[in-house]
């Protein structure tokens, strides 16, 4: 098991390739959801992710606030079917908090989440800040996560 927090030009080839197609894999054919996956802000962000025997089984991009959102951002958080129901989703989203928290001084993270997962980011400290609006045809809300 390997964690890697990398900005975009530390990528290898290798794992931006891996990184773009655990997201593709999931947000676009497993959801069936053609969407414009590349969107300029992997540019931006960083790139916190999960290897279990060289395969990429989590990861989440972290951007700065003032890029997409005001606020720091969590968003393209994926996990490959084959290591789900397993902690890797909750944990790689509190090592994101705690990045944030720690490293950028930041107090408040955004997440532009499905709505089925509403549950999950609420175990995580994030509160619902819009109604449910429709993003590619998914539901989605609006979240925001506030140190105490």
């Amino acid at each position: 098991m390997e964690w890697s927090i990398k900005s975009f030009d530390e990528l290898t080839n290798d794992e931006l390739y891996g990184l773009l197609k655990l997201r593709v894999d999931i947000f676009v054919v497993e959801q069936n959801c053609p969407y414009p996956e590349l969107d300029n802000y992997d540019q931006l962000a960083l790139h916190f992710f999960l290897k279990i025997n060289g395969e990429f089984a989590a990861n989440v991009r972290i951007l700065p606030s003032n890029s997409k959102y005001l606020e720091v951002s969590i968003g393209r958080v994926s996990v490959a079917e084959k290591f789900r129901r397993q902690g890797y989703a909750r944990q790689i989203m509190q090592n994101a908090i705690d990045y944030v928290l720690n490293e950028w001084n930041e107090k408040r993270i955004k997440v532009q989440g499905q709505e089925y997962l509403k549950d999950f980011y609420s175990g995580l400290g994030f509160e619902q800040v819009t109604e449910s609006y429709l993003e590619d045809g998914i539901p989605h809300i609006d979240m925001i996560w506030e140190a105490k």
